[in-house]
């Protein structure tokens, strides 16, 4: 499906932590933030007491957003040391037949997918065509510059 929301263990952990981090820490500082604008007297011309309130319903949003994250998440386990084929969690050396570049990639979901950090998700185009490959075996990745081949150099 497409909505399916694919989290590993420690993608769960991430987004448990960035939850209670904007529970007690970032809800906390805003509602003392209100308190002391409060004290200010004239709210309607506050400019600091309407921009918390501000920040406290985005804040609220992010939390709630989060909390629907994890209601929804379907937990998949990653694919340890010493596993057979890509799978969830994959950290695989791939090599670039076209151009024979080598780079390494971690395989998550699309929520923890960071390709600035070589976290691919597996509903990418090169997370698809690696699912279920083994050490040796070349993959045709199909990207919106053309086809491209890669080779599976090692997984880990």
């Amino acid at each position: 499906m497409a909505d399916d929301i694919v989290l590993t263990p420690s993608g769960r952990k991430r987004v448990e932590e960035e939850l209670t981090r904007l529970k007690s820490d970032e809800m906390i500082a805003l509602a003392e933030r209100i308190r002391q604008a409060r004290d200010l007297g004239d709210l309607s011309e506050n400019f600091d007491y309407q921009d918390a309130k501000r920040q406290q319903g985005f804040v609220a949003g992010k939390i709630a957003d989060l909390q629907a994250l994890l209601d929804r998440a379907q937990i998949v386990e990653e694919s340890g040391p010493g596993a057979v084929e890509v799978g969830m969690g994959s950290v695989v050396t791939v090599r670039d037949l076209d151009f024979n570049d080598e780079a390494t990639y971690t395989l998550v979901g699309s929520f923890e997918a960071d390709p600035l950090n070589d976290k691919v998700s597996v509903s990418s185009p090169v997370g698809k065509a690696l699912m279920g490959a083994k050490v040796g075996d070349t993959v045709e990745v199909n990207t919106p510059g053309g086809k491209s081949r890669m080779e599976l150099v090692a997984l880990g």
